[in-house]
Formats: structure tokens, sequence, C-alpha cells
């Protein structure tokens, strides 16, 4: 089988070197038992290589099975996998069976493998060295013979600098890796893939298939692209339904496309270094940006205050809003007469200043936890509820946003 019986075999679209070099190597490593890591960004469709090796290998006629690790809750995660005996932790109430017993003698494909708890991947290490594994809660060894494809849009070597990914399992799943390109290195194959798209959605809604002027055509191939084919595919559907002039304009087609130009909060995505940012420090870019908003304000002030260079008092008021602008403390700037009064936040009204409301002042609280149940409650307004498409918004794993909602009681 070649690699264009391949593509038309798995609905895969392009023609790009890297696309057709990865399922090159896909169909190489099939007819083996070699551990295979799939890496590439979010959208791209690295969940088909896992079946293409599967499907050509003589494991074929077993079983295949495909987990999101990082959809699992951590506390159920090595019971889901492994399985466990009954009474070996509340709610087992019977024995149960785990993937990698129920995969015996087929594929299991382990997405999102970097989501694994640290002590999930020592058990899986061991399965890949020895073949071997034990259920929760049971001491009795149970032989595997199951072929490991796993993938990732994390950058490991980065994880495992920052302990949370074990090297040594890293080599062991990284023997054969498979890079699938993001669209935006395989330009040629946009407008195929919205072609494809395009008819499609048409077959679906019974409706003329949408066309691209040439103008459009370039905007959509110089587009960034972080949710990839998954974003296309998405977008597409979106003007399929709602545009009803079927040749699509360029200027109607960037009304679709987000400006990734733009730094958003909270985001995943990153566009200058593509990589992962923990909440942590996204929580201190909110603080030190809220920071410096107050910083410019303040010289916004000097500059007015510089119009009016005549006024005496002027000059006393621009030398205390300079030295303020470096003061940590926040004080409160107000009106009094022709001068403007500052009162540092820890410093009590004076009686005489009763005119002054200080209730009309809004305190927002800088506390971390504050900050990150607000934005975990706005990412699950944003998508009513729903947590995957919250947690791909926060840049977070299923399963920490799990843990997040219980820890905060966010209803």
């Amino acid at each position: 089988m070649d690699v264009q019986s391949v593509k038309q075999r798995f609905g895969i679209i392009g023609n790009s070197p890297l696309l057709h070099r990865a399922i090159d190597i896909a169909m190489q490593v099939a007819s083996t038992d070699l551990t295979v890591l799939i890496t590439g960004e979010s959208g791209t469709g690295k969940e088909v290589f896992p079946q293409i090796i599967h499907h050509l290998s003589p494991r074929k006629h077993g079983n295949y099975i495909a987990v999101n690790c990082g959809a699992i809750p951590e506390g159920t995660i090595d019971s889901e996998l492994f399985g466990h005996e009954k009474g070996s932790f509340t709610g087992a109430h019977e024995a149960r069976k785990g993937y990698f017993e129920v995969a015996n003698g087929g594929t299991i494909f382990l997405d999102e493998v970097a989501e694994l708890p640290l002590s999930t991947q020592v058990r899986l290490l061991r399965v890949l060295e020895v073949g071997e594994f034990m259920k929760v809660g049971s001491s009795k060894v149970i032989k595997t013979n199951v072929r490991v494809v796993v993938a990732t849009n994390v950058n490991i070597p980065e994880a495992i600098e920052k302990g949370k990914f074990r090297q040594d399992l890293y080599y062991r799943l990284n023997t054969v890796p498979i890079y699938i390109p993001p669209l935006r290195e395989r330009k040629d194959d946009i407008h195929l893939l919205f072609r494809k798209f395009a008819a499609d959605f048409a077959e679906k809604y019974r409706m003329p298939p949408l066309r691209l002027t040439e103008d459009a055509i370039q905007v959509l191939q110089n587009y960034y692209w972080p949710g990839n084919v998954r974003q296309l595919k998405n977008i597409t559907e979106q003007i399929s339904i709602i545009e009803k002039e079927k040749m699509v304009q360029a200027e109607t087609l960037r009304t679709y496309l987000p400006d990734t130009s733009r730094p958003g909060l909270p985001v995943l995505y990153h566009q200058d270094d593509e990589k992962q940012i923990s909440e942590r420090d996204l929580l201190y870019k909110v603080l030190f940006d809220m920071k410096k908003d107050i910083t410019e304000l303040k010289k916004i002030v000097v500059d007015i205050l510089e119009k009016n260079p005549d006024d005496v008092s002027m000059e006393k008021t621009k030398a205390l809003l300079v030295k303020h602008i470096s003061d940590e403390s926040q004080g409160l700037i107000r009106p009094e007469g022709d001068e403007v009064k500052i009162v540092p936040s820890n410093e009590p009204s004076s009686p005489e200043d009763e005119d002054f409301h200080p209730s009309e002042i809004i305190e927002e609280s800088l506390s971390l936890q504050d900050k990150e149940k607000e934005m975990i409650r706005k990412a699950l307004e944003k998508h009513n509820g729903k947590r995957k498409d919250a947690a791909s918004e926060l840049g977070i794993s299923e399963r920490t946003l799990y843990r997040k909602i219980k820890e905060y009681q966010i209803r």
C-alpha cells in the first residue's frame, strides 16, 4: 500500500512533503511492535496516525483503544488504565479490567500523555519495559502484550526540566517519533482542506458549496491558524451556515478569522514562542499588566498638569505625582480646588474631606486564588459549562480544571 492509498482510506487531505513523510513513517513502523511518539500542535489530526499504525499492523484484528489522558481525573487514571480490585477504594463495588488488559493483543493510543501523573508514568514505564502491571489494590502481576502509541502537543524536554515528566519514560516512548506539521507549514493544503469541508457541509445542509475569490484564498493561506485543521473546519462550517452569498470575498473571510496578533487573557497558545505557560505565570502576568496600566495613568495625569506651568501649585503637584509613580502603594488622586491632592490608600481621610466618597473607588482583589477562581468561572460561563472547551480556553488540562472546580467549589 502506498501513501496515496493510505490517504484515501483514512480521509487525509493534503500533498505537503512533511505530511507525506509522517504517513510514510507510520506505514514503515506499522509492521513492528515499536513504541511511537506522535508530536504536533493541537488540532493537526494526530489521532489519525495511531489508526494507520494499528490497521496496517499484524494486530489489526485485535482491540484498538484510544484514551484521552487529559480528560480522566488524576484520582481515577490508574484504575482506568490498569483496572482495580473490588474494595480497593471508595466506590469500587466490583473488580474492573483496565484498558491495558482489554487491549491485550491489540493497540492502545494514549493521547495527551504528558498529562499523566508521575506515579502513573512509573506504571506505564513498567508496562513498556517488561509488559507487566498490577491492578489498583492488588499484588498480582498481570502480563499484557499491547502496542503503545502516544501523542502530545507539549514540549516534553521542557516538561522534564520542570519535573513534570520522567526522562526515562520519554526515551522509552520516543523510539520512533512522528511529527505532524501545523497548517502554516503546509499552506498549499489549506485551500484543499477548505474545499473538502465546504463540500461536506454543502451536502450535509443541502446548500451550494462555498467558493473563495483569489484574494480570499491568499487571506486563508496567510492566516496563522493556531487551531490548525480543527479551527479551519469550524470556520468553514460557520461561513457555510451564516453567509448567503456563496462566493466569499476576502473582507468577508477576515470577519471570521480571530486576530492572532492581539494578546488575550487567558490563552493557551502563545504565537511568538509556542510554549505552554503555567497557571501561576498567567496570573502574575495579569497583575503586572494591571500595575503597568496604573503607572501609565499616573503619567497621563502628569502630562495634563504640565499644560499649566504658570500655576505654582501645579508644579508642587507634579513633583508629588512623579514621586508617587515609583511608589508601590496605590494612592487616591482627587481634586481640591485648583490643586490635586494625593491620599495614600493606607492613610485615613481627614474630617475636612467629607465631600469625598471612598465608596466610589472599586477595590479589586489581588489574590492569586481569587483571580484564578474568577477566570475559571468566566471560562465556564463563556462555554456554557463545557469543561473541555473551558480547559482549552484557560490553557490547562480537563483533569486540572476538574480539580480546581472541586477545590474552589465552583457551581
